[in-house]
């Protein structure tokens, strides 16, 4: 009987335990096609990661509900190192943040008459100008205050790797922005944006607290204040205009 390693291409990259976060080296072995053992967390003594046995459902489930293990599975466990540092992989996610966040901006920031289509190609691009603008100079601030916070007041080492991965983290911590897309098809009361960045809030302090191992309330107040940020500058381009020169 022939006995591998769960993840021969990936040996010496350190996994988590989804329990305590403790590193271990392997997360299974597999013995044939189909049958494998989950390994235990020599701190622990918990299985060291029981999603990779879950279906994909259930992973989604548990990161709704905000489950520590669940993001501690996703960040260290689903994606390979390889994965991480993938340009690729980083630029896709971003494209699809800032369309998302460009739509959001869309509904806070403008009147439903202004989101009619423009009586003329300068009103158009006026729009254009202010969403594009705002998301920008937004999510320059967010990102920013998100890195200073994290070098200054969580004690974490940034880098040229470890920016990626805290990036990356809060990309896919900020999967509730999908709901968005709904608001493309059916009526809500702008409101629901509000409580859509709530849970990316709460979602983005817990990525935040796996990627550094901190103290969760810090991480809280560094999140709050890259929102809390964000929303002004936007709110402050959507009311004054004239600061967007065309």
């Amino acid at each position: 009987m022939e006995i591998k390693d769960g993840n021969e291409s990936a040996k010496e990259i350190s996994f988590r335990c989804v329990q305590c976060g403790f590193s271990v080296t392997t997360l299974y072995i597999q013995y044939s096609p189909g049958n494998i053992r989950l390994m235990k967390c020599g701190n622990c003594k918990a299985i060291a990661d029981e999603y990779i046995e879950c279906e994909l459902m259930i992973l989604v489930i548990d990161l709704i509900l905000h489950k520590i293990r669940a993001y501690r599975h996703l960040f260290y466990n689903r994606f390979s190192r390889e994965t991480l540092h993938n340009e690729g992989l980083l630029w896709k996610f971003s494209l699809g943040f800032l369309i998302l966040d460009a739509y959001q901006m869309l509904v806070v920031c403008t009147t439903p008459d202004e989101r009619s289509l423009p009586a003329s190609f300068a009103s158009f691009m006026g729009l254009s100008g202010k969403v594009l603008t705002g998301v920008f100079f937004g999510n320059l601030i967010f990102l920013g205050i998100i890195l200073f916070g994290t070098r200054r007041f969580l004690n974490a080492k940034i880098g040229d790797s470890r920016c990626k991965h805290i990036l990356l983290s809060i990309l896919l911590s900020s999967y509730f922005k999908i709901f968005l897309i709904s608001m493309m098809v059916w009526e809500f009361p702008s409101s629901v944006v509000f409580i859509i960045n709530m849970f990316v809030l709460s979602s983005n302090a817990l990525a935040l607290l796996v990627i550094t191992d901190a103290v969760m309330i810090r991480c809280i107040w560094i999140c709050l204040a890259a929102h809390a940020m964000k929303f002004l500058v936007t709110q402050g381009l959507g009311a004054y205009r004239k600061l967007v020169l065309w």
